[in-house]
């Protein structure tokens, strides 16, 4: 009977030890995993022509649209979009793509003409605003053009 109980206390123990170094290899593994995560993060922020609130949304949808991006953020005064992306997954040239494809200029991709066209009218751009503006000192706008008398 010793013996009987001795080898069930022995297997149970080996049972218990076993699920120890498993769930300690899964710990490691997430941890990992984590790191990666971390690593393939980038963020940038370009230049990218638009006049107003639906301009945003069709930026900000065709930058979402490349898969890997986390957010995008484009702001109508600065004409200038963030984004967060995982670059293990793409790089900042597919997004430029996208977002001219769509019909909008970036600061190294030139908007398709045929979505250009497709825009509504208050989407329709002036090709030759400037990108990437500055923040606005207090009393200026953030525009930085000059006001035609």
């Amino acid at each position: 009977m010793k013996k009987v109980l001795l080898s069930i206390a022995v297997v149970a123990m080996i049972g218990m030890t076993s699920c120890k170094n498993q769930t300690e290899e899964k710990q490691e593994n997430t941890e990992v995993t984590e790191e990666v995560k971390e690593i393939a993060m980038a963020e940038t922020t370009f230049g990218v022509r638009g006049n107003c609130g639906m301009c945003k949304k069709t930026i900000e949808k065709a930058a979402t649209s490349v898969d890997g991006v986390i957010k995008a953020d484009w702001n109508i005064d600065l004409k200038k979009i963030d984004v967060a992306y995982d670059d293990s997954k793409t790089d900042e040239m597919a997004i430029h793509n996208a977002i001219a494809a769509s019909g909008y200029d970036t600061d190294q991709v030139a908007g398709s003409e045929e979505a250009y066209k497709e825009l509504p009218n208050c989407c329709q751009y002036d090709h030759e605003m400037e990108m990437s503006l500055t923040e606005p000192k207090d009393g200026e706008s953030g525009n930085h053009h000059e006001m035609e008398e």
